[in-house]
């Protein structure tokens, strides 16, 4: 069975390494990040850090990376204060995988990549119009982590779309439905299904309980 310690980790090949640690995590989300510069140009960056941290206030949290070299995507935000996370779904996997590469400031990733801007609901920051589930934020906060340099951005939900046939009647989402995908490492997709779900556990029963499945 492999065996890494922390002492061996920093010896072994660059790139065995950065595959291994940002595997090993497990399945990822796979969001697209969209952003409009001070002059109007407009970014677009896939990203798969996203995280829930609260319902109420509705706050969404994603790590960016050290700033040691241009972070457009960083420098929209902080200028800006608004941008969109954007559900990539099963038919947008290679255009939104083409979104990390470097491009220069002046070249978008929507046309660049072919995906296409929208304005929705007057939000300043473009969302994706291919996506399926999209939601737009203002940025309430910052923490910068010491032990590497990267900054946990953390947004306040202000606008949340989607399709009918995605939202539960309980408010949950069908993302088998939205055909989202998720991310291993740092270039795999994969397709999710919908397993199960359990009811709310309490201490006092028998074990979890599966909800109906139509539910």
């Amino acid at each position: 069975m492999p065996h890494f310690t922390a002492a061996e980790l920093p010896q072994l090949d660059t790139i065995f390494r950065l595959n291994l640690i940002n595997s090993i995590t497990g399945y990822k989300p796979a969001n697209l990040v969209g952003t409009a510069g001070p002059d109007g140009t407009l970014n677009l960056a896939i990203v798969s850090s996203v995280v829930h941290l609260g319902s109420n206030p509705a706050l969404i949290g994603f790590v960016m990376r050290p700033t040691s070299v241009a972070r457009h995507t960083y420098e929209n935000i902080r200028a800006t204060r608004l941008y969109t996370l954007n559900h990539v779904h099963a038919g947008i996997m290679g255009p939104a995988h083409f979104t990390s590469a470097n491009f220069p400031r002046e070249v978008s990733e929507f046309a660049a990549c072919g995906l296409t801007p929208e304005t929705l609901a007057g939000f300043g920051a473009p969302y994706v119009r291919e996506s399926r589930i999209k939601i737009g934020l203002e940025l309430l906060q910052e923490l910068p982590i010491e032990a590497n340099g990267t900054i946990l951005l953390i947004g306040s939900v202000q606008q949340v779309h989607l399709p009918d046939e995605v939202l539960r009647p309980d408010g949950s989402l069908n993302l088998d439905a939205a055909e989202t995908v998720c991310v291993s490492g740092l270039d795999g997709y994969h397709a999710a299904r919908l397993l199960a779900r359990y009811d709310y556990a309490r201490p006092d029963d028998s074990g979890a309980r599966p909800l109906p499945a139509a539910s």
